[in-house]
Formats: structure tokens, C-alpha cells, sequence
């Protein structure tokens, strides 16, 4: 038997976990902490690096401690990763400025500057645009791209960026951390949108560089997911409580691996996540591009392979701002009059998001005639729009909490359809769709994806574990004890499946219309309020 660990680096926090690989992948111990993630009011979103390494080190320490093996039996490490943040380090491997998170969308200048200009075509630059399609098979059309964020600190921070040595994403950096090595996943530098992923090329694009701005010289070699990048360095080792020498593998970003650790890894499978943000992502073995709906293929972990990927900014992070917001207020001030509920709470040994799962298992579909939008940091796909913001419509003097807080789950769910089908304008996506993320933890969210899509939800064990076991997956193929990642469809069978119920579709069609009429109506009046002067 092997042991290997996986860490899965999220938003907010990592987890790392040991896998046994004996025929099988079990999970044998795990631990999370959490980092911060900073937000500021243009746009903002940034984190320490150096939070994000000593998390990685706390949890490695204990979680091999809690396995109870010894620091000698752990053959290999790999990551699944949060993507298209920028980390600039220095020659020495030093973060030069705080890490530039996915979310950050303050860029609008340089985004306007770099492709904005000149004969468009779908609001951007018709050479330009063309000239990305046709290199990498998708174009940097969002403003939280990575090469605006890169050219936001070339313009803002001159001094900062002088320093720069090399541009890495956020696993990346840990491998540095953990190796000396400095490279990309070839997933990771496609999400550059710099890298020729064309067969026979697979190198970073010269003509692509010149065009927005970017020196060569500052990004790493590429390497595969499965691919030993090196070994542990003695100090590495010393801090994460490993054997120096234990060999790292590339890994992948979340968009790459959590298909994979969801046993949907095979051409046309298509599988959507929910957690902190959201997805709807289906293989493809051929490029695919929808500029207008913001749906690219990206490369996928393995070669030849890509993920058709939608993606949705805030889903889960929607049900932590109503757990603060809504359920916290009404538990700090309306538990104490109420204290029986707050002895059942306790006395069931549940956890808060428990709790409101529970509170609003008796909402009808439809949560009441209320309609949530869940862009709570502007959305991406399927439109662009940094300025989109969320929204409770149609509350009126019957509405409480918990249709508000339902409709919440609702909203992320009509999100999700509306990215599903607009999927299908270019590729056939599955009949039956793998569903995981924390999201999938409760059967009510299960259930209620399942009629908003009208068709079934397939659910695996640990579906919160997804992206630690699709890291796990890749060491075992590294370590040559898989033969591929593919192997992910027989290593995670379905768990449970959730059939749609034709009673509640018309209310649902009929909520997912006003959804998406919503954002219509509304756009100028985002733009308005949140747009920056």
C-alpha cells in the first residue's frame, strides 16, 4: 500500500489530506485550516502568500501525526488548487506583493487598454481577439484575468514590479516552496491565457506576450499534472514534517482536478460543483469557445483532454453571506427568547449551515415567489459583468428568513441551469450529471438542483473531498500505481441519485425566466451603482 497526500488549497482555506492507495483511494486522515482573503471596495481581492505555505505546513504536520504513519511512508505530494491568481516572486522566490486572488477585478484600465480598443468584436478588440482564439482557443475577455491583474502592477506599482523574477499561480508557489522549482501545470499556464496549447507547440506564445504586454522571461516551465517537478528540500521537509527528498507532482487547478476526484473524467462527462464558487464543466477533446456566453475549453489534466467550464464567481460564499447576515442575526438575538431551539441545536451536534438546511427543508419550491441573484462579486459567465451584484426580488409582508434564505440555494441553482444550457449551444453535455462541493453535502440542495435542471444528479462519497482525491489520483499515476486518470470513472462510482420531480417544474421554469430577466432589466442600473467612476 501507498500513502500520499493531496492538498486541496482553497479560497479560504486548505485542506490536506492522506490517502491510502491500495486498490483503491481511502481517505485516512484530514485536517483544514483557514487564511484570509482581503476585499477591498475597487475591487480588491488579495492574500498572503506566506499564510497560504504555513497553512500548508500546519495541517501536513498533524494530518501525517493523525493518519499514524511515520513522515518516511508518505511517497508523494500534489496539489489541487483555487486558479488564475498571480503571484509575482522575486529572485530569491520571495513574494514581491500580496497574492492577486481570482476574485480581484480592479483591472478595468488595463483590460480597456489591452484589449478594449480599435474594430471590436463582442466588446473587444477584433485583432486582438481573433489573435487569442486562434493560439489559445480562448481570449483574456474578463477583467479578473490574470494578465490585467499583471499589467495592473506593471502600471500601479513600478517599484514592485521591477523586482519581479517570474509570475507563478498559487499551487505553483507552493511547489516552490516545497522544491526550489519554479514551473506552471499546463493547466495553470493556460489559464494565462498565454500558453499555445495547440499540438505541437505547448509553449507560452511569444506573439500572444508581445500583445498584451508580458515579458517571457517572467513565466516558468511548463510541466504535466502528473509529472515529478522534484523533492521535498531539507528545509521544506523540516517545516511540513516530511522526509526530505519525498517527490512533489505537479497537480492541478480546481477546475482540472475536482472532474477528476467526481468520477467525471471521461470525454463527455460533465459535472458541477458547489462551493465557493460554483461550475458547470463537461470534457471535451476538442477546443470549444463561446466568447459571447464566457465558456472556454480549458486544458485539462490530462493531455489532450479539456473542460468545457462555466463559471459562477460566488455560490457557496452566497450561503456564508446569508449565514452572517441573515441566520446569524436570527440566532444572536432570536435564539435567547427562543432557547429550546438552541439546546436542539446543540443536543443534535450540528453545525450552523446544518441547521438552516433544516429550517428550510419545509419551503416550497419556488421559495415563495422570492428570486435570489447570487452575484455577490460581480459574474463571469454566462456575461461578463463586474458591476452585477445580488438581490432578493419580490419579498412582500409574508416573506420571512427562511424563504429568503431558500431562495438563496434556489438562485445559485437557476445560475447553474442558465450555465448548463448554455453549454449545450456548443457540446453535448451528460444525461446524467455528477453533482459535488460541500454543496452536495445535503440532499435538499441535491434534490432541488435536480429539478431545476430536470434532469438526475448523480452524488459520490465525500463529495467536499472531490478536489483532494482528484490530487490523490494524480500522485498514484506519477507513482505509476494507476495507469491513467481516467481511472478516476471507476475509482468513484455514484453514491446516491436524485431524480427530478415534475410537479415543481413549472414554478422553477418559471423563477429561472424572471432570474435571467432580472439581470436584463438591471444592467445599466448596476452599472450605476457600482460601476467605477
Amino acid at each position: 500500500m501507498t500513502y500520499v497526500i493531496a492538498c486541496d488549497v482553497g479560497t479560504s482555506g486548505i485542506k490536506t489530506c492522506v490517502y491510502r492507495i491500495d486498490g483503491g483511494m481511502e481517505l485516512v486522515g484530514s485536517l483544514t485550516a483557514g487564511y484570509g482573503l482581503q476585499i477591498g471596495e475597487r475591487g480588491e481581492a488579495e492574500q498572503d502568500p506566506h499564510e497560504l505555505w504555513q497553512a500548508m505546513c500546519t495541517t501536513t504536520t498533524a494530518v501525517v501525526r493523525e493518519a499514524g504513519i511515520s513522515p518516511a511512508e508518505v511517497e508523494g505530494i500534489s496539489f489541487c488548487s483555487q486558479m488564475q491568481s498571480l503571484i509575482l516572486v522575486d529572485a530569491a522566490g520571495e513574494p514581491v506583493r500580496p497574492s492577486m486572488s481570482y476574485m480581484d477585478q480592479r483591472a478595468t484600465a488595463e483590460m480597456a487598454a489591452g484589449i478594449g480598443r480599435g474594430l471590436k468584436i463582442s466588446g473587444m478588440n477584433a485583432r486582438k481577439l481573433l489573435s487569442a482564439l486562434r493560439v489559445t482557443g480562448a481570449a483574456p475577455a474578463s477583467v479578473k484575468d490574470p494578465v490585467w491583474k499583471y499589467n495592473w502592477v506593471k502600471a500601479n506599482e513600478p517599484s514592485v514590479f521591477a523586482r519581479v523574477a517570474t509570475w507563478l499561480d498559487v499551487k505553483e508557489y507552493l511547489i516552490l516552496r516545497c522544491t526550489g522549482e519554479r514551473v506552471m501545470t499546463r493547466d495553470s499556464a493556460f489559464a494565462t491565457l498565454l500558453y499555445d496549447a495547440r499540438p505541437g507547440h505547448e509553449e507560452f506564445s511569444a506573439e500572444l506576450c508581445r500583445m498584451f504586454g508580458v515579458s517571457p522571461s517572467h513565466l516558468p516551465r511548463v510541466v504535466g499534472s502528473s509529472e515529478r517537478v522534484g523533492g521535498l528540500t531539507a528545509t521544506a521537509a523540516a517545516e511540513l514534517g516530511l522526509a526530505e527528498g519525498t517527490a512533489v507532482f505537479g497537480g492541478g487547478g480546481d477546475a482540472s482536478l475536482i472532474g477528476v476526484g467526481a468520477g467525471a473524467a471521461q470525454p463527455g462527462d460533465t459535472h458541477i460543483y458547489f462551493g465557493t464558487s460554483g461550475w458547470v464543466s463537461t470534457v471535451v477533446t476538442e477546443r470549444k469557445v463561446d466568447i459571447n456566453a464566457m465558456i472556454a475549453s480549458i486544458v485539462g489534466a490530462s493531455a489532450g483532454s479539456y473542460n468545457y467550464f462555466a463559471e459562477l464567481e460566488t455560490a457557496g460564499k452566497c450561503l456564508e453571506w446569508v449565514r452572517d447576515h441573515l441566520a446569524l442575526d436570527e440566532i444572536n438575538l432570536y435564539l435567547e427568547q427562543r432557547p429550546e431551539l438552541n439546546e436542539r441545536m446543540e443536543k443534535a451536534n450540528r453545525g450552523l449551515y446544518s441547521y438552516m438546511i433544516e429550517e428550510i427543508s419545509s419551503v416550497p419550491a419556488g421559495s415563495g415567489g422570492v428570486v435570489f441573484t447570487p452575484w455577490l462579486h460581480g459574474n463571469r459567465c454566462p456575461f461578463e459583468d463586474p458591476n452585477a451584484a445580488g438581490m432578493f426580488f419580490n419579498i412582500r409582508l409574508e416573506t420571512g428568513k427562511r424563504e429568503l434564505i431558500h431562495s438563496v440555494l434556489e438562485g445559485v441553482c437557476y445560475h447553474l441551469r442558465w450555465q448548463l444550457e448554455a453549454q449545450e449551444k456548443k457540446v453535448t453535455t451528460s444525461p446524467v450529471v455528477r453533482f459535488v462541493g460541500g454543496g452536495a453535502l445535503a440532499p435538499l440542495t441535491c434534490q432541488m438542483l435536480a429539478n431545476i435542471l430536470g434532469r438526475p444528479v448523480e452524488t459520490a462519497a465525500s463529495p467536499q473531498n472531490v478536489g483532494a482525491l482528484g490530487a490523490a489520483i494524480v500522485v498514484g499515476v506519477g507513482l505509476g500505481i494507476l495507469d491513467s486518470i481516467e481511472d478516476a470513472d471507476r475509482l468513484v462510482p455514484a453514491l446516491a441519485t436524485y431524480r427530478p420531480d415534475p410537479a415543481v417544474k413549472a414554478v422553477h421554469d418559471r423563477n429561472f425566466g424572471v432570474l435571467k430577466e432580472l439581470y436584463r432589466r438591471n444592467r445599466k442600473l448596476f452599472a450605476t451603482m457600482n460601476g467605477v467612476a
